[in-house]
């Protein structure tokens, strides 16, 4: 079955390994095969990897788009050997995760690491959240519960 994309003017995807730019007009084509395929909106630099779950996207990301995946999966491990280390709670992401590099399915491992993204930005609002409570007013006292 082959993919319908559209794309929006001057929009870019990689497909394999070319990158296709569209001209000055919306665009639709439907691409059949097995290759990589990655949105320009999906893409992350290095520099732009500047959170341990955004290091796991791009490492993820490059295992979806090399011919030898495998050559990202010490990076990959170590990485994700320290997001759990530092909050247990990512486990449950992680490990939908690992099955789905596991059993070859790296788009699916893509989505599912965006969401971890945004896990690990939410915890990182509770984070502030608590830091913002716990230095609340002067004299004042931080809730037991957290404020929840």
């Amino acid at each position: 079955m082959a993919l319908k994309v559209e794309l929006k003017p001057g929009e870019r995807i990689l497909i394999g390994e070319c990158v296709i730019t569209n001209s000055d007009r919306r665009a639709t084509f439907l691409i059949d095969g097995k290759v990589p395929i990655i949105r320009e909106k999906d893409i992350m630099t290095s520099d732009q990897a500047d959170t341990p779950a955004k290091r796991i996207y791009l490492s993820i990301l490059l295992m979806y788009t090399s011919r030898e995946p495998s050559e990202q999966h010490a990076t990959y491990f170590a990485l994700v050997r320290d997001i759990v280390q530092a909050a247990p709670s990512t486990w449950p992401q992680i490990e939908n995760i690992n099955n789905h590099i596991l059993t070859g399915d790296l788009y699916k491992a893509l989505k599912q690491a965006r969401q971890l993204i945004q896990y690990e930005q939410e915890l990182m609002n509770d984070a502030s959240g608590a830091s913002v409570r716990q230095g609340g007013k002067a004299g004042g006292h931080a809730p037991r519960d957290g404020g929840r």
